[in-house]
C-alpha cells in the first residue's frame, strides 16, 4: 500500500497573513514559502484527532493546534517570555513522551511546543 510520507504544509486561514507569516519567522523560525519552504528536521509526527468536545485546544470553536518540536524548552520559553510573548505550561502536560508549553500566537490559534523524552 502507498502511504504519504510526511507533512506537507500547514494552511489556514488568517485575518492577517503576511504580519502572521512574520510573527511565526520571527519568533519560531518558520518560514513561509515565499521565502523558501521551511525544512524541518525528521523526527516524530503525531496524527491525533480529538473529541468534537475536547477542551484541549482551549476554545471550543478551534478546530486545529499544530505542535512544533524543540531541542530546549526551556531556553525557547526564555526566548518567547523575553519577546513578550506568554507561554503556559503544566505539570499535568510533561510525560514519559516529552515536556510542553503552549503559546498562541497574534490571531489567537493556539501552538503547543514539545521537547521529546531522549
Amino acid at each position: 500500500m502507498e502511504k504519504v510520507t510526511g507533512i506537507g504544509g500547514v494552511f489556514f486561514r488568517a485575518r492577517d497573513p503576511d504580519g502572521l507569516s512574520a510573527w511565526y519567522e520571527r519568533h519560531l523560525g518558520v518560514t513561509h514559502f515565499a521565502s523558501g519552504p521551511w525544512k524541518q528536521r525528521e523526527g516524530y509526527t503525531v496524527f491525533a484527532p480529538f473529541a468534537l468536545d475536547t477542551d484541549y485546544f482551549d476554545r471550543v470553536e478551534q478546530q486545529w493546534m499544530i505542535n512544533f518540536r524543540v531541542d530546549d524548552l526551556e531556553a525557547m520559553i526564555k526566548q518567547l517570555r523575553s519577546a513578550g510573548i506568554t507561554v503556559e505550561t503544566r505539570a499535568e502536560w510533561d510525560s514519559d513522551i516529552g515536556r510542553f508549553a503552549r503559546i498562541h500566537d497574534p490571531e489567537g490559534n493556539p501552538i503547543e511546543l514539545w521537547e521529546p523524552s531522549r
